[in-house]
């Protein structure tokens, strides 16, 4: 927070506190003390840098309220004070719909969106705390006020959506988890964090402070903008986003401008987080080394099968070693037992034990990479949605007044299958191709949308004459069949594939992958985070002209 009030010019700084395990770890932190349930680490930022936001008119926004943001408004009067400050701080709430059929759940909250801080703003807030709002509406929100935009200011309010969806994970827009890496200026500092410039229109600037780390490029934004997202219709509260018309384009150094992005009304419904209490879970990981890797996992499988109780046991193994590896490490495979029941007992002493009493009656260099642990609980993440009517949007102002936020007075209905594309075989080349991993020329960027996995590839803006040519052959490539060939773990599972002309790219999405998100999952990567890069590795035939 201080290094983005000290870089350089701001009118609005927001911060994006809330994940969808964040509500998870709140809902438990509330099962403790109710007085809890927001980021307290937004607390000690604010305390660190009130003084200078308000001595430079900056106006503080984030959803840093959780599960319980009139808390943290009060909280944060409580820090004012103790600093001898008086600033005004409104909150937005009405997110907890656990009322609405969610009551079993320990959080259910609506994504609200960003009226309720444009209120908040216009009526002289310097700091606006909500719950859950979705990411983009915290830059939504201020664009709304500053340029006052109304409910069907349609095209602006999605190009603020897109600004906000690339502002909303800090660094990963500037050239963090980004698969370009290398061609980062390396100046030893810290990646900068992103800005968006929003004019009246709705079109955007997204650059970074002056001598900050890192690069704001086509490849960096686009990195982001095809994270998380689902189909080409991005659906939020207050306004469904185009994304096949988003166009960007560098406009400087560590410029991009975003142009271009048309919207719709938004819809009907609106999305819940829900988060249960799932059971308990426990692992243990056996190390196998040399040779027989297979016979040896085989056995002490076997071995353990009496001792595993659990409702749920999954079993996984790395890669076999290379034979004639010059380290033990490098000669050893990793085998993995997890398990997950209801109740503690079944995944916990008897599960651990049994291992442990395996170490002088198993295979050849019996090893645990970790000592027995006590069970965990888990949670389960599903995503479900209510009539916008059932939800009342509240901004609580400054001076304790409540204002409901009315709902849009348009709203539209999403076609789930609008911009899928099928799944045909592929046609037999008609040029000479070349076995070589698709992230020659293509970037990937991978993550999870509760138990989904979402996967975005685009071609990589290198000054190639062949870019267009290679836009293409992507655009061919991946369909389907195809996803579930270089990923064969979602050869069961429902793919989507949506082509995003304009940027290059496709976005594909597989429903599943990640079972019910990522405290319950078991996958190795639970959260898919390097998933596009495993795909960028996978061999593929590619047109010799192309390389």
């Amino acid at each position: 927070m201080r290094e983005m009030l000290e870089g350089g010019q701001l009118d609005y700084l927001t911060g994006d506190y809330l994940a969808e395990l964040t509500m998870l770890i709140l809902g438990k932190d509330t099962m403790k003390d109710a007085s809890l349930g927001y980021a307290k680490t937004f607390v000690r930022q604010v305390e660190d840098c009130l003084g200078l936001a308000l001595e430079r008119g900056v106006k503080i926004v984030s959803n840093a309220g959780g599960l319980n943001p009139a808390g943290l408004a009060d909280k944060l009067r409580e820090v004012a004070s103790g600093l001898g400050l008086d600033p005004a701080i409104a909150h937005v709430e009405g997110d907890d719909v656990r009322a609405l059929g969610f009551a079993d759940a320990l959080t259910a909250n609506a994504y609200l969106g960003g009226f309720g801080i444009a209120a908040a703003l216009q009526a002289g807030a310097d700091i606006v705390v909500t719950g859950r709002v979705t990411d983009a509406s915290l830059v939504v929100g201020p664009a709304v006020a500053h340029h006052g935009w109304t409910p069907t200011s349609y095209d602006e309010l999605a190009g603020a959506v897109v600004a906000g969806h690339v502002l909303e994970c800090g660094c990963q827009a500037t050239g963090g988890n980004f698969s370009g890496f290398r061609s980062l200026p390396h100046t030893g500092q810290p990646l900068g964090f992103p800005l968006a410039e929003i004019a009246a229109d709705g079109s955007s600037v997204i650059t970074k402070h002056d001598g900050t780390g890192g690069a704001v490029t086509v490849d960096t934004v686009t990195a982001q903008l095809l994270y998380e997202i689902q189909s080409t219709r991005y659906l939020n509260p207050d306004v469904t986003t185009l994304l096949d018309t988003v166009e960007l384009s560098q406009a400087g150094p560590d410029r991009v401008s975003i142009t271009g992005v048309r919207g719709e009304a938004p819809p009907e419904r609106l999305k819940v987080c829900v988060n249960e209490l799932g059971g308990f879970r426990n692992t243990v990981e056996l190390v196998l080394t040399g040779l027989d890797i297979d016979a040896k996992a085989d056995w002490v499988r076997e071995q353990l099968a009496p001792a595993l109780t659990a409702a749920e046991v999954t079993w996984t193994r790395s890669a076999l070693p290379p034979l004639d590896a010059d380290t033990e490490e490098g000669a050893s495979a990793l085998l993995r037992c997890t398990v997950k029941d209801a109740k503690p007992d079944p995944v916990g002493r008897g599960f651990t034990a049994a291992a442990v009493e395996l170490a002088l009656a198993s295979y050849p260099g019996f090893t645990m990479t970790a000592p027995p642990a006590a069970p965990t609980p888990f949670g389960i993440y599903r995503a479900e949605y209510v009539d916008r009517s059932a939800v009342t949007h509240t901004v609580v102002h400054a001076d304790g007044r409540r204002e409901v936020v009315p709902d849009p007075p348009e709203r539209s209905s999403a076609d789930p299958a609008a911009g899928r594309r099928p799944s045909p075989y592929p046609a037999r080349p008609d040029s000479l191709t070349r076995r070589a991993p698709l992230g020659s020329f293509v970037h990937a960027r991978s993550g999870d949308k509760g138990g989904d996995a979402n996967l975005g590839l685009w071609v990589v803006h290198d000054g190639s004459e062949q870019y267009d040519a290679r836009v293409t052959w992507l655009a061919k490539l991946i369909t389907p069949r195809k996803v579930r060939e270089l990923v064969p773990e979602a050869a069961d599972l429902d793919v989507e594939v949506h082509v995003l002309p304009n940027l290059g790219g496709v976005n594909v999405l597989i429903r599943g992958l990640l079972g019910d998100g990522v405290a319950a999952s078991t996958r190795f990567d639970p959260q898919a985070k390097g998933l596009g890069e495993w795909v960028r590795s996978r061999m593929v035939n590619i047109q010799e002209d192309l390389l």
